[in-house]
């Protein structure tokens, strides 16, 4: 067999057919070798994974690069941010980001630019879905199909009042009906949606605020349960009226999670992503103040129970961040953490860093999932969905070489030196202690991280366009 550049051995490797000790053989980036250690390649470098596990690099779906400078210039975001936040992103074994477009502007114009913005500035390869809000919008959505764009986000009756500044507008039926009519031409293209009802949670925000309300499970009563739920049941009626696929982003409630299993064993295309705030966190912590703030709003326990029954059943397949890299000073609206509540802007920051800290944590170290489902929400599923399986999501051979060793004993308290994104690092998650860490990530077969240190420059990284073979070309 030829001499590898890279192998690792000693290692419990999480493979689509199961965990086996062994290790792996990397040459030219790719996966050439699984199986028991002597089986494998000699090679230029070898990491003893001292009997940690091996899994695919996390693939977070949900990520939106270029938010860190509303109030400047979009493009100077995006291009800070894919430096920042895939930086974060490596540290936390995220190994392929799929970003999402967002400007009032028609995309096709700039997607060049977009490519060369995560090319010249990653840390990871990266795809794109684009927020589809404006009429032109729509109008693009078969050539952006062809620039290998095959996702596509509505907000579907929400942001109609709330956050202005976000620059997004919502959509009502008949665009969403046009919306998921056109991509379901497109071979695996997939409509995404907020599901909320914000003509329901304008009356409620209005009634909370008369009563001079000013906390975490105010805003989170300020979108009700039912809201998401009665949105996807909208989503899903209008799905099966134009045998379209639909897929609900950031899901939060367990009614919503009742809502998708009830379509779905209709025979519905509609599928499910829930984020690890929802996961780790119930509206009760009123310490987390208006870093709490998401849309949708971090619920109660209920919920939260559910959403992981969810993900054990399978009615839930993904796992994302909806990692919002919002300046602390813009997210707080300059008053503070325990600032307005009302006026501090919505989003989750640093999710892309604790996604696999959190899910190991949480999920495998409370024994809510075992780590191969873990695997599969966060990172073969991912891919799967978004086009980029089997290059990307797999320990197998002739997959990209995209990998993280993970220390299921190694702790970290998520503090100022945790984060390794954009400065000064906040999210839902500061102040708690994570149990299960990576120790290395390997992207493309080279170490980009070892042991908390960097090891690489940003840059030569890859778009990934997904076209009608589903698997984007090297």
């Amino acid at each position: 067999m030829a001499r590898a550049d890279l192998r690792v051995i000693n290692a419990r490797v999480v493979t689509p057919s199961g965990t086996i000790f062994g290790g792996v053989g990397v040459a030219d980036g790719e996966i050439a070798a699984v199986g028991v250690d002597a089986s494998l390649p000699d090679a230029d470098r070898e990491i003893d994974a001292e009997g940690n596990y091996l899994v695919p690099g996390f693939i977070d779906p949900h990520v939106h690069w270029g938010l860190s400078r509303y109030e400047y210039d979009y493009h100077e975001g995006l291009e800070h941010d894919f430096e920042t936040e895939t930086r974060g992103a490596v540290h936390g074994g995220v190994t392929c980001v799929v970003n999402f477009l967002l400007q009032p502007e028609p995309y096709l114009p700039d997607m060049d630019f977009f490519k060369r913005a995560g090319e010249e500035n990653s840390y990871v390869d990266f795809a794109y879905h684009a927020i589809v809000h404006q009429e032109h919008h729509i109008e693009e959505i078969e050539e952006l199909a062809e620039e290998g764009v095959r996702s596509f986000k509505t907000f579907f009756n929400w942001y109609k009042y709330a956050s202005p500044e976000l620059g997004i507008d919502h959509f009502d039926a008949g665009d969403v009906y046009r919306v998921l009519d056109k991509v379901s031409r497109i071979n695996d293209g997939v409509v995404m949606f907020h599901a909320e009802n914000e003509d329901l949670a304008q009356v409620r925000r209005e009634e909370l605020q008369e009563e001079g309300r000013n906390d975490l499970e105010a805003w989170g009563e300020s979108s009700p349960n039912v809201g998401e739920a009665m949105q996807i049941e909208q989503i899903a009626r209008l799905t099966e009226y134009t045998d379209s696929r639909a897929y609900i982003v950031h899901m939060s409630t367990g009614e919503g999670v009742d809502t998708v299993e009830r379509f779905r064993e209709k025979g519905i295309d509609i599928r499910a992503e829930t984020l690890p705030a929802f996961l780790g966190h119930t509206n009760a912590e009123t310490e987390l103040g208006t870093w709490g703030k998401i849309s949708p709003p971090i619920r109660g326990e209920r919920s939260r129970k559910r959403l992981w029954e969810g993900l054990r059943t399978g009615v839930i397949e993904y796992v994302g961040t909806d990692h919002c890299p919002h300046k602390i000073e813009f997210k707080e609206k300059g008053e503070g953490k325990h600032g307005d509540i009302w006026e501090a802007i919505p989003g989750d920051n640093n999710g892309v860093e604790y996604l696999l800290p959190v899910m190991m944590h949480e999920g495998v170290n409370r024994n809510r999932l075992p780590i191969e489902r873990v695997v599969e929400v966060c990172s073969t599923n991912n891919a799967k969905r978004w086009g980029l399986y089997p290059r990307k999501g797999a320990i197998a051979e002739g997959s990209d070489a995209d990998m993280a060793i993970v220390d299921l004993e190694k702790s970290a308290v998520v503090d100022d030196d945790f984060y390794h994104t954009m400065e000064p690092g906040y999210s839902t998650f500061h102040g708690d202690e994570l149990t299960g860490l990576p120790t290395h990530t390997i992207v493309a077969g080279e170490v980009v991280v070892e042991d908390g240190e960097l090891q690489v420059d940003p840059g030569g990284r890859n778009y990934l366009p997904r076209y009608e073979s589903g698997v984007p070309t090297r």
